[in-house]
């Protein structure tokens, strides 16, 4: 436990010396820029939460099992930012001429710093599927050893039957005359109308072919429906 706690007292030491000296490199900077006053200390505030801000957001995809690319981005930008200005107060850039372009990086930083901040805010973050977990298969139990007692109680069994089984063609018979036959479907009184075009049809069709007509046929022709064909077959 007392080891435990050394180890993350010496990681927030060091967290806060590193934290401590970026601030005073991004201050130092942003005042030799040009923007001077309480402007200088609000860079590294802005420098600092941005970085934060993205390693959280990109913890929270990670997690979550979405794309952590734009939380990565920013967090490489509000790095590139805090590191540039720590090695640029490093003795490499002269603090009392800062270039043009450093000046224009250094006045544009709040609008970058915004949208990126924005961005990460309002990004769509939705928590991960909880997963169902597998149901356990019952393990199969080896069947215990057959013993005295259950060998007697087989021994008691009767015998199986040794009659010859009926033949298919017997139990397809029983099976006939045992099942009950289906009772037809009444037929359906067709009107008057319908009864004279059915016979001319069927008058029509033994007069050209010398066979009497089919009831399907017939009730196709006329267009009514299966169910009329026991109707249209009563009157031909």
């Amino acid at each position: 436990m007392r080891a435990h706690l050394v180890r993350v007292d010496a990681v927030i030491v060091q967290a806060v010396i590193a934290g401590a000296l970026s601030f005073s490199h991004l201050h130092d900077l942003a005042s030799a820029a040009g923007q001077g006053g309480w402007k200088a200390w609000a860079y590294p505030v802005s420098v600092d939460l941005l970085l934060v801000a993205a390693w959280r957001r990109m913890r929270q995809s990670q997690r979550a099992g979405q794309a952590a690319g734009s939380p990565r981005l920013w967090f490489l930008v509000a790095l590139a930012a805090s590191l540039g200005a720590n090695i640029a107060t490093a003795g490499l850039l002269d603090l009392d001429d800062v270039p043009a372009s450093l000046r224009v990086v250094v006045a544009g930083w709040p609008a970058v710093a915004f949208f990126g901040g924005t961005l990460l805010a309002h990004a769509p973050h939705s928590p991960k599927a909880p997963t169902t977990p597998a149901t356990a298969t019952p393990a199969t139990e080896p069947h215990p050893a057959p013993t005295a007692a259950d060998t007697s109680d087989q021994d008691a069994l009767p015998a199986p039957s040794t009659d010859p089984e009926p033949s298919t063609e017997v139990a397809a018979e029983l099976a006939a005359t045992q099942a009950p036959s289906p009772a037809p479907a009444p037929a359906v009184a067709l009107p008057p109308v319908l009864v004279d075009r059915v016979r001319a049809l069927a008058d029509e069709h033994r007069s050209t072919t010398g066979s009497p007509a089919d009831p399907d046929a017939v009730r196709a022709r006329l267009g009514l429906p299966p169910s009329m064909t026991a109707s249209v077959a009563a009157h031909l």
